[in-house]
């Protein structure tokens, strides 16, 4: 019981034909749903976005998506609006095997902040409530497959690395966006912080 498989944002939105599509993103369904049957604790993430959501580039006059505005909180990426709350597009894929997890973990609902991580608001200060959850389980080995690899995947393995989780992201059952070298940065950051990275 003390590791856990945390599935991150395999949502319509996030896969081909979505909002905000990663290329790639329902190849992974297959193998995220076999490794799902593997581990004793499954947490899905799911953003779930207002559709006023400050992250949308729609609320920022005359700004255009995968630009960088100025937050209270630091840097924030300018995304199309994506995840809104009750849409179809916010809905999980419907090939994920969702009655196999036990717990999901709703991120980006608060209008001011983004929430790419699975433990914290992008403020870095706000918390979700995973980290509490997995340790009152006795979790202590995380296991991050999901969407997409250099943005919700990579700054929640680099979180549970912080709080001391071991962390390792399987890339085989992820996809990336990769916008400016974000992958590439994203890798290593993750290395840096000692997180695993598994084919």
């Amino acid at each position: 019981m003390t590791k856990a498989l945390i599935v991150i944002d395999v949502q319509n939105d996030f896969c081909p034909g979505g909002a905000l599509a990663v290329s790639g993103g329902d190849e992974i369904l297959p193998r995220v749903n076999t490794l799902m049957t593997e581990f004793d604790t499954v947490v899905l993430t799911q953003d779930w976005h207002p559709a006023d959501h400050s992250s949308f580039a729609s609320q920022h006059e005359g700004a255009a998506p995968f630009t960088q505005v100025h937050m209270e909180y630091g840097l924030q990426t300018l995304w199309p609006d994506h995840c809104v709350q009750g849409s179809k597009g916010a809905e999980f894929h419907p090939d994920l095997a969702v009655d196999r997890a036990q717990l999901i973990i709703r991120k980006g609902f608060r209008r001011g902040v983004d929430s790419y991580s699975a433990f914290f608001e992008n403020d870095h200060k706000t918390p979700t409530g995973l980290a509490g959850y997995l340790r009152d389980r006795g979790v202590e080995d995380l296991t991050f497959v999901g969407l997409a690899t250099d943005f919700c995947v990579a700054w929640s393995a680099l979180d549970a690395a912080k709080l001391s989780f071991r962390a390792t992201v399987i890339e085989g059952a992820c996809r990336a966006i990769d916008l400016d070298g974000s992958l590439q940065e994203a890798h290593s950051e993750m290395r840096s912080a000692g997180v695993k990275l598994e084919a």
